[in-house]
């Protein structure tokens, strides 16, 4: 079995020279210096069973850049391909581990595991901003700019201008889209994965149903519609919740992806919101009955996710429109589960029947 290390410094001399030319990033948002760190690990095994010709995988590895409430404890890797190596994707922290296998009979084996240290965030909005607090300009014009699917003109500006129409400041636009997220829209379990995040549509139908990338989706478009940078955040579960049954997931986690959403507020950086999760525990905090929005426990997840994330779970990137390096296939809208593909195409990352793989999860 071949076995490769990706070093918590870089990915490799190349790939450190292409990071170190990354813009220098302001903290995301503040994390608690209080709160404690914990160190988890993950691993993805991938198998491609049935293929044909020359298959091909490519594994979201957690975020490159390192923050005050994450840090990379370095990646390794074992199979029986011919070519595998990490890429660096973008300048915003994505990478991926791609790996390539010869047409043969043997059934292609990848095995990636992931170390990294995680404590909560928590940003205080009833502070004063802090004017030292800044992101670099060129890292808010690019979240500010609609994707294929995040539109942020037509009936999405629309949109925006009515719900933040007589707010006052980035904190009041924020807030008011968040709450509009949370009262408008709802958790459809219908949904395969997490969704695809195409705004417009649901706007455009009235149907404000969906999972997360689906409804912080909604929230990134409408922040950046109404001038504030906003950004998709996706990642996995890694370990059960200290306040949310529903919004944990540990040892096995192959269908915990979840997506949350960022928002830039001047003088206070990056802050971490999630309506999506909000309108999870309204349908599955209280299986098999649906929890009223005055609900207590409700009442505390919409006050918690605007300004905090608990961090049991793991960050892989902010991308979208994402284009597989050495991919025969289309791009895909955003990468947060394992993709794979051979002579007859691109595997659906949602069936396992056509692509098996497992996702594990462990405290250190």
């Amino acid at each position: 079995m071949k076995r490769r290390i990706f070093l918590k410094q870089g990915l490799t001399v190349s790939a450190g020279l292409i990071l170190s030319g990354m813009p220098k990033l302001a903290p995301l948002a503040r994390a608690d210096d209080h709160m404690p760190w914990r160190t988890f690990e993950v691993t993805t095994r991938i198998e491609i069973m049935d293929a044909v010709g020359v298959p091909r995988t490519w594994v979201p590895l957690p975020i490159l850049n390192d923050t005050d409430y994450f840090k990379r404890q370095g990646d390794t890797w074992t199979g029986n391909y011919q070519t595998v190596r990490s890429l660096p994707y973008d300048a915003h922290g994505t990478g991926m581990l791609f790996a390539e296998w010869s047409a043969s009979k043997d059934v292609p084996v990848l095995e990636v595991t992931s170390r990294f240290m995680t404590r909560d965030r928590y940003v205080d909005l009833s502070q004063k901003p802090d004017p030292a607090v800044r992101e670099d300009e060129a890292v808010l014009d690019y979240f500010r700019k609609p994707s294929k699917l995040i539109r942020t003109d037509g009936i999405v500006a629309e949109t925006a201008k009515r719900i933040v129409a007589g707010k006052k400041g980035d904190v009041e636009k924020a807030r008011a889209i968040y709450e509009w997220i949370v009262d408008n829209t709802f958790r459809d379990p219908k949904v395969r994965g997490c969704g695809i995040g195409d705004i417009s549509t649901m706007l455009r139908t009235g149907y404000l149903g969906g999972k997360c990338a689906d409804l912080n989706a909604l929230y990134v478009g409408l922040a950046r519609a109404a001038g504030l940078p906003a950004r998709d955040a996706y990642g996995i579960r890694c370990a059960t919740s200290a306040e949310f049954k529903s919004l944990g997931a540990a040892g096995t986690i192959t269908k915990a992806q979840h997506c949350r959403a960022e928002v830039y507020l001047s003088g206070y950086g990056w802050v971490p919101v999630d309506p999506a999760d909000v309108r999870k525990v309204v349908l599955e905090e209280n299986k098999p009955e649906q929890l009223p929005l005055d609900d207590p426990k409700v009442k505390k997840a919409r006050a918690k996710l605007f300004g905090a994330w608990e961090m049991n779970w793991l960050l892989y990137n902010y991308s979208h429109d994402v284009n597989l390096p050495n991919s025969n296939g289309p791009d895909i809208g955003y990468l947060m589960y394992p993709q794979a593909e051979e002579a007859n195409g691109r595997r659906d990352s949602l069936d396992p029947d056509q692509f098996k793989y497992t996702i594990t999860s462990k405290e250190i």
